[in-house]
């Protein structure tokens, strides 16, 4: 099939828009092997397919710490869409409404005017954004490591910090530099912390101003507990493992303050760091709020075991962004073992809707949970009996997730980028201009001189 003829499937026009249209809004885990199932089982003749995202790329969450840590590549932790499909449309850009009720959304594309797009079937795959609260400061200074652009910023932000105390003599400054905050003990707090932790620990080597014992690292957990996922026998080893390594974990404690960069926390603490992490927990993306379709108590699509949508036809959900009961007087976790589980079910519902045939509902056991905690460290519970902390957590973390990314193209990168860290040192290059690309031009551009000195673009 065709660009052009693709491009008029999705708008409307042409001879073949009496066939059924199945709009995914959203490319991530679940959007990406639904898509993927609904092209494989469906005939051309039997529906058209387009799958709408900002991103012209599925992201493999689970490896964004490693990505932080330039233990994988960036650019290997994403998968691009177009290259996963081979008659699914992909429109990059963002839905903005979604009006069910007449089977149409508002999309805006990344660029030029926004437009509207019509459907047959909906499937909310829209995941789920970082949930962050009125903390003074924080919407200014913070930063999540809920995309790959936000972890490569992090990698190149946490060694330029090295590069600033290393170039310093003021104790302030290098005070400010060598403070790294961590907020959110979940798996992506302790996998971030704990990654980077590594990584500066490797590149102090490089810088001979600084001694190890001047880098803090604080983790900081409203719970009393780190890595609940793991269980609490696991989570107390992992604990302990990261205060071994002089992390600075701090349970019950709040962020109550980041104004200016200074930290405030709820047991009274205050220190300068230019450093704030935020994994404190996400939610359901805003598209979802933005729809005529039920909602749960928490902002998620209100779904039923067989991820329809309660209360309305033809629309389907399930992920991040919806409430999927478990058959317990629950709701299955937002992770990503559940969404890769829930899209043959979700893919095989829709082709029944489509077919007239009768659906499945989704059930899944827990299989255990796994966490990388830097090179050779990790926490595991598999099966919710067997329990692993140090390197053969570590394994476990690695094998499942090297199975678990899609595409084998992206098994292989991986695992290249794997076997070249058994070998080579860990690359400790900061390139902190990647987030102002166009700096270096403008300062050549507009060269700022005052009384005979050289002035520095605030950044």
């Amino acid at each position: 099939m065709t660009e052009s003829r693709n491009y008029r499937l999705v708008h409307g026009g042409g001879d073949d828009t009496e066939i059924p249209h199945v709009l995914v809004v959203g490319g991530g885990y679940l959007g990406l092997y639904t898509a993927r199932r609904l092209e494989k089982k469906l005939g051309a003749g039997e529906a058209r397919i387009t799958v709408v995202d900002p991103n012209a790329y599925m992201t493999y969450q689970p490896f964004l710490p490693e990505a932080a840590a330039g233990s994988i590549s960036p650019r290997n932790v994403v998968v691009p869409l177009r290259k996963a499909f081979d008659r699914v449309r992909v429109l990059g850009g963002r839905v903005v409404r979604i009006d069910h009720a007449e089977r149409r959304v508002r999309y805006e594309p990344n660029a030029g005017e926004s437009e509207t797009l019509h459907y047959d079937h909906l499937v909310m795959a829209a995941g789920a954004v970082s949930r962050t609260l009125p903390i003074p400061g924080l919407a200014e200074w913070g930063i999540g490591i809920k995309t790959v652009e936000e972890a490569a910023y992090l990698r190149n932000h946490v060694l330029n910090q090295l590069t600033i105390a290393d170039s310093t003599s003021d104790p302030v400054t290098r005070r400010k530099a060598l403070n790294f905050v961590f907020v959110g003990g979940g798996f992506a707090g302790a996998e971030a912390v704990t990654e980077l932790e590594d990584m500066v620990r490797d590149a102090v080597r490089v810088h001979p101003t600084i001694d190890q014992d001047e880098v803090q690292f604080y983790l900081i957990e409203a719970a009393d507990k780190v890595l609940p996922e793991v269980g609490p026998e696991v989570g107390e080893k992992a604990l302990n493992q990261m205060r071994r390594r002089d992390i600075d974990v701090r349970l019950n404690t709040f962020l109550e303050s980041a104004t200016d960069q200074h930290i405030k926390l709820s047991d009274g603490t205050e220190f300068d760091s230019a450093t704030l992490v935020w994994t404190a927990g996400v939610k359901p993306s805003p598209v979802v709020a933005a729809s005529d379709l039920p909602l749960g108590p928490k902002g998620h699509v209100d779904t039923s075991e067989y991820l329809t949508v309660n209360g309305v036809e033809n629309a389907f959900a399930g992920g991040d962004n919806a409430q999927v009961p478990d058959g317990e007087g629950g709701f299955y976790p937002p992770n990503a073992q559940n969404a890769v589980r829930m899209a043959p079910v979700l893919a095989d519902n829709v082709i029944a809707a489509l077919r007239g045939g009768g659906m499945t509902a989704y059930k899944h056991k827990n299989l255990g949970a796994v966490a990388g905690l830097g090179m050779h460290k990790g926490a595991a519970q598999l099966m919710g009996k067997i329990k692993l902390t140090g390197r053969l957590a570590w394994y476990a973390h690695r094998s499942y997730h090297l199975m678990a990314v899609p595409t084998f193209n992206r098994k292989l990168r991986v695992l290249a980028d794997w076997t070249l860290g058994l070998f080579l040192r860990r690359e400790i290059a900061a390139l902190p201009d990647m987030s102002e690309p166009r700096q270096a031009f403008e300062e050549a551009a507009h060269p700022q001189v005052e009384d005979g000195h050289l002035l520095r673009r605030a950044s």
